[in-house]
């Protein structure tokens, strides 16, 4: 018989091709991921910024996250603390029907004073950016020791600075301090360390003119020690609420308040220049009266002022009255008096 030939295998000669193939696919995957770990290995500034904009979430966690530590910390409590007990004290000043008594007065004077308040609230700024605490206090003490003699020796140094050149310009103190103190937030921290105390200074010697020249001023001791009192609580406690949230995220805030601080400044300044009024005319000569003694002439009656030049001119008829206020609601300018500091009392010298 014819032996029928048996087809053969193949697959110990497939065993090894296979494994080669095998053996191909495995290296190649190898060199692969070394290729990548190599890849990962020569740059870890790619992770590490992948790392960063991880860690920076678009809920914005982190900035949570250090505003809790902020408030947890026992600076910012204190200082809190200290300004809610303030603004209780002044609401309960104005809310309470009661006589003011002078120590009030004086913490209320000081807050009427509303270009000092900004100037003081900008200085704040600067303590809340201050980087050490020696810088916080060279503000509070070059603010401290500029009011102390003011008040102290006040009739002498007023009589002083009016003899001065300063005392035909001295309606511009306030102004001046709200500039400076919003110049302050444009200054890098290298110089505002310097500047702050400056600026610090001229608004407490703005501020203890004020006081020397109110009503109450240096005669009350109460009254003047509530109005500092008051202002070191301005320029003081917001700036402490701040310090515990320092960084470099404040620097653009502070220079947007800085600039509104100038912008006021000068409006302030410009309104000061500006009069009230046009001079007024000269008044008539007093009535007289032939029925009476001397031909009637009183010269204690007060003059009655010229009749307005539409009523003269017929364009409009005369009040009946002139106990009434004015049809168009007009009020007559305010007496200025000799205050200098609301530009009273200057004779037009330069």
């Amino acid at each position: 018989m014819k032996k029928q030939k048996h087809p053969k295998q193949k697959s110990g000669r497939g065993k090894p091709k296979n494994g080669r193939v095998v053996t191909d696919e495995a290296q190649a995957v190898a060199a692969h991921g070394d290729r990548a770990s190599s890849a990962g290995r020569s740059s870890p500034s790619t992770d590490k910024g992948t790392a960063l904009v991880g860690d920076i979430r678009p809920d914005g966690s982190a900035a949570s996250a250090r505003f809790r530590a902020g408030v947890r910390t026992p600076a910012f409590r204190w200082a809190f603390l200290a300004f809610i007990l303030g603004v209780s004290i002044v609401a309960a000043s104005l809310v309470i029907p009661h006589e003011f008594a002078f120590f009030e007065l004086g913490y209320l004077f000081t807050l009427s004073i509303y270009d000092l308040v900004l100037a003081m609230l900008g200085l704040s700024i600067a303590i809340g950016l201050a980087e050490r605490r020696s810088e916080v206090v060279s503000i509070l003490l070059a603010f401290i020791a500029s009011i102390a003699p003011m008040l102290l020796f006040f009739d002498p140094i007023f009589h002083a600075i009016l003899q001065s050149p300063l005392g035909h310009e001295l309606f511009l103190i306030a102004p001046v301090a709200v500039m400076l103190s919003g110049l302050v937030l444009w200054l890098p921290a290298s110089l505002r360390r310097f500047a702050a105390p400056v600026s610090a200074s001229i608004v407490g010697f703005s501020l203890s003119l004020f006081i020397g020249l109110d009503d109450f001023g240096i005669g009350i001791k109460e009254f003047a020690f509530s109005a500092v009192l008051g202002a070191v609580w301005i320029l003081a406690v917001p700036g402490l609420m701040l310090r515990p949230f320092r960084g470099a995220w404040l620097t653009i805030p502070a220079r947007i308040i800085g600039s509104w601080l100038m912008v006021i400044a000068v409006i302030v300044t410009v309104s000061l220049y500006v009069p009230f009024s046009p001079d007024a005319p000269p008044l008539a000569p007093p009535l007289t009266d032939p029925t009476e003694p001397d031909g009637g002439t009183n010269l204690d009656a007060p003059a009655l002022p010229p009749l307005d030049p539409a009523v003269e001119e017929g364009l409009m008829e005369a009040p009946e009255s002139f106990d009434d206020a004015p049809p168009d609601g007009g009020i007559p300018a305010p007496d200025l008096g000799g205050n200098p500091l609301l530009g009273g009392g200057r004779s037009g010298e330069p």
